[in-house]
């Protein structure tokens, strides 16, 4: 496969129809948001992250909060802007399957097993749509096109 060929399969965006548009440009902020939310808390209590990642049965819990933090910060704003929206979305489903599969299945819980599979469910969708018309990705498509 061509750089060209990868990256139109890349950015290029499925579901044109303007309220499908307009519906993912609204959650794919709102989540972003919320991903940078959840990674900068883990900083912000970090030690707690940690004996909680070691209680979900988690190897080397330090660096699996360090590692789904900057994940989740990272992956969220470039989520919020549309930029390479599908492998920014395919990373953080990773780090909810893996939240559902472990604090879900330790812990329970609203957030591990509600907002977590909501989540999964929306950046599989995000990873199958990309980021639609109002995102970087349109810009960067439009790019590659006119190359």
């Amino acid at each position: 496969m061509t750089r060209d060929a990868m990256a139109r399969s890349i950015l290029t965006p499925r579901g044109g129809d303007s309220g499908w548009a307009t519906a993912l440009l609204v959650l794919r902020v709102a989540a972003g948001l919320l991903f940078i939310t959840t990674g900068v808390g883990k900083f912000v209590t970090f030690q707690a992250e940690v004996d909680h990642f070691a209680d979900f049965g988690i190897p080397a819990p330090t660096a699996a909060v360090v590692l789904a933090a900057i994940v989740e910060i990272i992956g969220g704003v470039v989520l919020a802007l549309g930029l390479l929206v599908r492998p920014a979305a395919l990373a953080l489903a990773v780090t909810m399957a893996l939240a559902i599969g472990t604090a879900g299945r330790v812990q329970g819980g609203a957030f591990h097993l509600g907002v977590a599979p909501a989540l999964l469910v929306l950046m599989l969708v995000l990873v199958w749509s990309g980021g639609t018309r109002w995102s970087i990705d349109r810009v960067l498509l439009n790019r590659v096109a006119a190359a």
